[in-house]
């Protein structure tokens, strides 16, 4: 008898990426409480995160409902109890339904949207964060005391080509309008394949 289509989607870089992504995470986040994952995408990360951080609860989101619907089937697929079901959160709205995060996560996502996305993201985190709750950011950047490494500039330049309003953020200035929004830099920890981890808290 057939279920129906498999809705899940996956990223190679997710697979890639999320073993030393949760490394980062495991000191930064807390022993219990709500993390909220904005743009979840395929739903692969928050998998694996729920999957060895049992203790906490974990709240997916995005956008797009084909990537909720990816998100669902992999919360689904694994029988995980301690996943939300996903929330359509779009950053560049002011009216998040959070349910009291602890702690926000958002993997990849600056590059592959417009700089009112990032506004957003932090505004919207700085709404919903307690003081001292931890923002998790992940991805490629530029910055301003070193050239950009070839696969990055090759990256950046297909990222423009695709849509002039994407690219590479210079990590500076996503620095400078967290802080603006109440955040402090916590600390920038480098990742394979010319990524970065950079941690804020609230103030």
């Amino acid at each position: 008898m057939s279920t129906g289509p498999d809705l899940r989607r996956s990223a190679p870089a997710a697979r890639r990426n999320q073993g030393s992504i949760l490394e980062v995470l495991r000191p930064i986040l807390p022993s219990s409480g709500l993390v909220l994952e904005v743009a979840s995408g395929t739903g692969e990360h928050i998998v694996h995160f729920a999957r060895q951080l049992p203790s906490l609860e974990w709240q997916p989101s995005d956008p797009s409902s084909t990537a909720r619907a990816s998100v669902s089937a992999w919360i689904a697929a694994e029988g995980l109890t301690n996943i939300l079901p996903p929330l359509d959160i779009d950053v560049t709205r002011r009216d998040w339904e959070t349910g009291g995060a602890s702690a926000i996560l958002c993997i990849n996502m600056l590059h592959i949207s417009p700089w009112e996305a990032t506004i957003g993201l932090l505004r919207g985190s700085a709404n919903a964060l307690p003081n001292a709750g931890s923002l998790y950011l992940y991805g490629p950047f530029r910055r301003q005391d070193r050239p950009l490494e070839p696969s990055n500039q090759a990256f950046y330049d297909e990222l423009r080509s695709r849509d002039p309003s994407w690219g590479l953020r210079d990590l500076e200035d996503v620095v400078q309008l967290a802080v603006d929004f109440g955040f402090a830099l916590d600390k920038v920890v480098e990742m394979p394949a010319n990524n970065l981890s950079v941690i804020f808290r609230r103030t």
